[in-house]
C-alpha cells in the first residue's frame, strides 16, 4: 500500500493511505535505522496495514526535495512568514530561508505580517525592500491576521499543493493557519517582551489537509545553517548574484575580493540590495567555517 506521512511524534508516524484516505498509526522498519535513513513528514512510503488501525512502513519513495529545519519532504510551495514589527524585520533570517529554499528547488513566496503596526516612515522603508524582492522574482504578501482579502489570495495560491509555512517565531504563522481553517484551533502565544521574539507554540511538523492539498504547521525557530552546501551553492542560490555573475571576469567568481566583479559593481550602483550582499558574504564565511568542522 502507498501512503503519505502526515505527522511524526517521537517514533510514531501517522500515515494516510493515498487511495482510501484512511489514517494509520505506523512504525518504521528497523532497516531505516540500519541505513541511517530518516523518514520525514511529507514522504511517500510503502506500508503494510496491520490490525487495530496499525501499520508498518517498509519503504520510502524518492523525494523531489527536502528540508532539514523544518524536517519535511516533497514540498510544492514554501511561504516564508516574516514579521515587520514585534518582532522586528530580520533581513538576515529572511535571506537564510530564501537561500536554502532556492538551493532545495522549492518555489517560495514571502509573507510580511503585522503590517498594520508600522509607522508611515517604517512602511515606506519596508515598501522599498518589498519592491526589491519582487524585482528578483518573489511574490510578496503584506497582511495582518485580520486581512481577509489577502488570506483569500493565499488560500487560492496553496490549493492542490503541499505547502510549508515557515519563518521566525512570533510572526503569526499559527494565527494565519487558524484563519485559513478555523477548525484547527492551533495554540498561539504572545511575544516575549524580554526576548523580543515569539514563544514557540508548535512542537512538531504536521501536514494538515486543506481543500485538495496540505499545509504544514512547523516549529518556529531563529537560526538556520548551510550544512551540505558549498560557497558556490550559496552564490548560485542568490538569484540576482547568479545572473550578474555571467559578466564577472573570472568563472566561479565568489564576489568577495576578485577584480572586475560585476556583482560588486552592481552593489556600488545600488542595483543589488546592500543588505542582501552583506548577508551573502556572511553566509559564505559561515559555510567555509562549517566545512572546517
Amino acid at each position: 500500500m502507498k501512503g503519505k506521512i502526515i505527522c511524526l511524534k517521537a517514533d510514531l508516524f501517522k500515515v494516510m493511505d493515498l487511495d482510501s484516505k484512511k489514517i494509520y498509526d505506523a512504525k518504521a522498519s528497523g532497516l531505516f535505522r540500519m541505513k541511517k535513513q530518516n523518514l520525514l513528514v511529507g514522504d511517500v512510503v510503502l506500508f503494510d496495514a496491520l490490525e487495530n488501525n496499525k501499520a508498518y512502513i517498509t519503504d520510502v519513495l524518492k523525494r523531489t526535495n527536502e528540508l532539514v529545519r523544518p524536517p519535511i519532504a516533497n514540498i510544492d510551495l514554501a511561504i516564508v512568514a516574516m514579521s515587520v514589527k514585534e518582532p522586528s524585520f530580520n533581513d538576515n533570517l529572511l535571506d537564510r530561508f530564501l537561500t536554502i529554499l532556492s538551493f532545495s528547488n522549492i518555489d517560495t513566496v514571502i509573507l510580511f505580517t503585522k503590517w498594520d503596526l508600522l509607522t508611515s516612515s517604517e512602511e515606506e522603508q519596508m515598501n522599498t525592500i518589498c519592491r526589491y524582492y519582487e524585482s528578483i522574482g518573489y511574490k510578496i504578501f503584506k497582511t495582518t491576521t485580520k486581512d481577509k482579502n489577502t488570506i483569500e489570495e493565499i488560500i487560492n495560491l496553496i490549493d492542490n499543493k503541499v505547502c510549508v509555512i515557515t519563518g521566525q517565531s512570533g510572526v503569526g504563522k499559527s494565527s494565519l493557519l487558524n484563519i485559513i481553517n478555523p477548525n484547527l484551533n492551533l495554540e498561539t502565544n504572545d511575544i516575549s517582551l524580554a526576548l523580543g521574539r515569539g514563544k514557540h507554540t508548535t512542537r512538531h511538523v504536521e501536514l494538515i489537509p486543506f481543500n485538495n492539498g496540505w499545509i504544514a504547521d512547523t516549529p518556529g525557530f531563529g537560526t538556520m545553517d548551510f550544512r551540505g552546501m558549498s560557497e558556490t551553492d550559496i552564490s548560485q542560490s542568490f538569484t540576482e548574484l547568479f545572473n550578474y555573475s555571467k559578466e564577472c571576469k573570472y568563472n566561479g567568481c565568489l564576489h568577495k575580493n576578485e577584480p572586475n566583479c560585476m556583482v560588486k559593481e552592481q552593489v556600488k550602483n545600488n542595483n543589488i540590495l546592500k543588505s542582501r550582499y552583506d548577508n551573502y558574504l556572511q553566509f559564505i564565511e559561515e559555510c567555509k567555517n562549517l566545512r572546517k568542522w
